[in-house]
């Protein structure tokens, strides 16, 4: 059978078998093994436990628990409620301070948690009341900070970005690295359009804040500071050639565990359990992924189809930038019904030497897929972060969630576009930092 065809199949079987409700991770099973099983025997089979458990058999993987772990710590916590409130009390004399402090919020709990549905729920609770008490929009409340979580997978340490980093083994240093700039436009975009769309409402009295005495902005940052001293002291280590990106996410994870007990009393046995239960959870999870996606990716070389469609795609006579749009409506496509981690360890097989071959930087494209992979999060029919913050503000519509995460749609796709005329956004700090890759 021809490997396009045969491509095309795999590629029907695979929606199918998604669709159907089984978990990721179990679906690349079946898929890998029925298409191994018809075109190349069972001697193929034999060699799938060995793949399965070859893919975890990788030192960087250590950092994922360590920095779920990390995550979970501080969401366990006030952290986000005291990041929350801090924000507020230093930014409340700035226009449309209670906004920005949301947004900020949102863009630094991200950084420490790498969990967008935490970062919803953290900052939400606080945030979207706060902001409607103040007769800001619900859209523009709900909205923020639904668009303010999807900004976990972006601004390191990113978990998403580790993921990619071994899939395409691409280093996870220049990764992060790459998503500093990028997220902070994103942060930048995202609070421009909330303050024109408060300002717009025709009240603007609604951009004003509450005052605070300096007694009270000083006295909530001991709370504060140390989770933020462990995120840069994080990144300080790995590109200081300090630690590897393991080695400190086991620090980092350490340190959060123990600010948590002593800054917030989690001294209670059955609270450490649930940190951990749930680390553990997710941790096996998205591990679980990464084996049945080395499975699969496996599946999809034996046949020789990953091959044949780099080909394939290398003979078009078409623009570069027309197949990069192609493969971002694929990628926005595939974020609205699958996970990052799926649709990353999924396609990154395809992809990667076709952008490659189209003289486009893996660094570059990283971010680029990651953006998309953030629209999937607040798009349906899954827009996972749109159902937390209807979960959180009940009578706040999901309509009206939706409605108001719409325009932040759009800021992302502006980035994506900055980015396709100024690669250097996510380029240039990893080449200053680390220097250029070879």
């Amino acid at each position: 059978m021809d490997p396009l065809a045969l491509g095309g199949l795999v590629a029907l079987a695979t929606i199918l078998v998604l669709f159907s409700g089984i978990s990721v991770a179990l679906g690349l099973l079946i898929v890998s093994a029925g298409f191994l099983l018809a075109f190349d025997g069972m001697r193929s089979l034999e060699l799938m436990p060995e793949i399965l458990f070859g893919k975890l058999d990788n030192f960087a993987l250590l950092s994922i628990p360590m920095f779920i772990i990390m995550g979970s710590s501080i969401a366990s916590t006030r952290a986000g409620a005291d990041l929350y409130e801090a924000l507020e009390r230093w930014l409340t004399r700035l226009p449309g301070g209670l906004v920005i402090s949301n947004l900020g919020a949102c863009a630094l709990f991200a950084a420490m948690s790498g969990s967008s549905p935490a970062t919803c729920a953290a900052i939400g609770k606080m945030g979207i009341p706060e902001m409607r008490k103040r007769g800001y929009p619900d859209g523009v409340a709900a909205g923020s900070i639904a668009a303010g979580g999807t900004l976990g997978i972006l601004i390191p340490p990113s978990v998403t970005m580790i993921v990619y980093g071994i899939a395409t083994e691409t280093s996870i240093g220049r990764l992060f690295l790459a998503g500093v700039i990028p997220g902070l436009l994103l942060v930048g975009l995202f609070m421009a359009w909330s303050l024109y769309s408060t300002w717009r409402s025709g009240d603007a009295s609604r951009l004003s804040s509450g005052s605070y005495s300096w007694a009270e902005r000083f006295e909530i940052l001991p709370r504060v500071v140390p989770f933020l001293l462990i995120i840069l002291g994080v990144l300080y280590a790995m590109y200081g050639g300090i630690a590897t990106p393991s080695e400190t996410a086991a620090v980092g994870a350490l340190l959060c565990l123990l600010i948590a007990m002593i800054i917030y009393k989690l001294w209670h046995p059955s609270q450490i359990w649930v940190v951990l239960r749930d680390s553990t959870r997710e941790s096996v999870m998205i591990l679980f992924i990464i084996a049945a996606a080395g499975v699969f990716s496996y599946m999809l070389s034996s046949l020789f189809i990953t091959q044949s469609i780099a080909e394939w795609i290398g003979t078009l006579d078409v623009n570069r930038w027309v197949l990069m749009g192609t493969v971002n409506l694929f990628l926005l496509i595939a974020g609205f019904f699958l996970p990052p981690v799926a649709v990353i360890l999924m396609a990154a097989p395809i992809l990667l030497p076709i952008i490659t071959v189209a003289g486009f930087d893996p660094i570059w494209f990283a971010v680029v897929l990651t953006i998309n992979m953030e629209i999937g999060l607040i798009s349906p029919p899954v827009g996972l972060n749109l159902y937390v913050i209807n979960g959180i503000a009940p009578d706040i519509s999901l309509k009206t969630i939706l409605t108001g995460s719409l325009p932040f749609v759009g800021c992302m796709i502006l980035a994506i576009v900055l980015l396709c005329l100024f690669p250097q956004l996510a380029t240039w700090l990893p080449d200053v930092v680390m220097g250029r890759a070879i």
